[in-house]
């Protein structure tokens, strides 16, 4: 039987803006208050998708959520129509406003840690969404990833979903971000490397001094018991402190990994000979470990560029493909180590550049914007095939932005009652285009 992995990609929803809502996130903080173009950050990604369908690979969708989140204004204590809960809350709480508002679910990289069957002892996909208690407009997806996963995933015979971990800092989860799997073979048991920023329990660990550290060891041991994971499939290793306090607030800033491959700059991890040696041992087989010298590229230029915010992909014909933004190509250092790894005797052969600039203003690239989900051929039929993109589903998506967009967005204009009626109409239509049901609680 065939196997693949799938990558399902976060529609970017309507009300994508930058409000610098992410602390430690130098792309998000340093683009703050600018204009956003929602209808070009959306045509951007369904254009990397549909790029990614095209080459032959195993491509998804996965469903914004509903912003303005105005059930959790309600949560907090703002009351009225839904026009007037808009305009007190702008005028009280501007703050969390702006987070109600943010299109941060379209990192669907944050939006679960998956597990193949080929690893889960019940021999089934396994999806735990991520908890994101670190920053307050991600904390409230949670419940509706949850839902949106479902809807996606929709066969129990193949599909195992879980609820997000508990809603505390001992638990800070961030998802797939922090999460890479490698194998010789998609279809094959590998080992889950699940890298952290700090232990939350042992205050003798290592930490960061300046951002948070929004992973937990123990987020990622409870992952690992829920998808049912024998130890010798798992590998927890921490994410370097320092690099955390340079913008490194993912560890998919800093390392991508693909299959047998890992890609990483030499100051993303601690422990790291001893940890390659771990998983070289639980791998039984040889590993490409491609180390990036910070004499080749620094970790401001590694930040600035998202070199390691790149997918890796196995295209059809064996070989590796990176999929970078276009900023990769606009930092000269960046661009020179890429054109260099080309002569090296590495399995990445192509590099492949896309223009996702909306996202990456706001700090993700296009790692970020995907989920990988690796599956055989009786998982991918069971998916919901009206997420799987096609020539039909791309022009559709693009038409639907067409009509729902807008063109310009500032922070002033998340004041405005009439985006919660564009959004809900928006978000309406997709859920009929992508047969999900009622995912989201205006429909409810």
């Amino acid at each position: 039987m065939k196997q693949f992995e799938a990558n399902f990609d976060g529609l970017v929803g309507p009300t994508h803006n930058y409000a610098g809502l992410s602390f430690g996130n130098v792309a998000s903080y340093s683009n703050a208050a600018q204009a956003s173009n929602p209808k070009a950050a959306a045509k951007q990604g369904l254009q990397k998708a549909k790029a990614l369908a095209d080459l032959g690979m195993v491509q998804g969708v996965l469903a914004p959520q509903e912003r303005p989140d105005l059930y959790t204004l309600r949560r907090i204590g703002f009351s009225g129509s839904d026009a007037e809960i808009i305009q007190k809350a702008a005028v009280q709480a501007p703050a969390l406003l702006n987070a109600c508002c943010s299109a941060s679910s379209m990192w669907t990289a944050n939006a679960a840690t998956v597990s193949p069957s080929a690893d889960t002892r019940d021999g089934k996909v396994h999806f735990t969404p991520a908890n994101l208690v670190d920053k307050f407009h991600r904390s409230i997806e949670p419940l509706t990833t949850g839902n949106i996963l479902k809807s996606t995933f929709n066969n129990e015979r193949y599909f195992h979903h879980h609820s997000h971990l508990p809603e505390h800092s001992y638990f800070g989860d961030e998802g797939a971000a922090n999460h890479t799997r490698l194998c010789h073979d998609y279809g094959e048991a590998g080992v889950e490397l699940f890298v952290y920023g700090q232990s939350a329990t042992n205050p003798n660990t290592p930490k960061p001094t300046k951002f948070p550290a929004r992973q937990t060891l123990e987020a990622s041991q409870a992952v690992a018991r829920l998808h049912q994971l024998e130890d010798e499939s798992c590998v927890f290793m921490q994410q370097n402190p320092d690099v955390i306090d340079q913008g490194v607030f993912h560890n998919d800033v800093i390392s991508v990994g693909n299959q047998n491959v890992l890609f990483y700059h030499e100051q993303a991890f601690l422990d790291t000979d001893a940890k390659f040696a771990e998983i070289r041992q639980k791998m039984n087989g040889d590993v490409h470990f491609i180390k990036v010298a910070t004499d080749q590229v620094s970790i401001n230029d590694a930040v600035k560029s998202y070199l390691f915010n790149t997918q890796i992909i196995t295209l059809p014909n064996g070989e590796m493909a990176i999929i970078a933004p276009t900023d990769c190509q606009e930092n000269p250092a960046v661009f020179a180590y890429l054109n260099e790894l080309l002569t090296l005797n590495t399995p990445i052969k192509q590099v492949k550049y896309f223009d996702v600039k909306q996202s990456m203003q706001n700090g993700g690239g296009p790692a970020c914007l995907r989920l990988r989900v690796a599956m055989n051929e009786n998982e991918i039929a069971a998916v919901n095939q009206n997420t799987l993109m096609n020539d039909a589903l791309f022009t559709r998506l693009n038409l639907w932005v067409d009509k729902h967009y807008r063109d310009q967005l500032t922070v002033n204009d998340l004041a405005d009652p009439q985006l919660i009626i564009e959004s809900r109409t928006a978000l309406d239509e997709l859920t009929q285009i992508l047969k999900l049901g009622s995912v989201y609680q205006f429909q409810k």
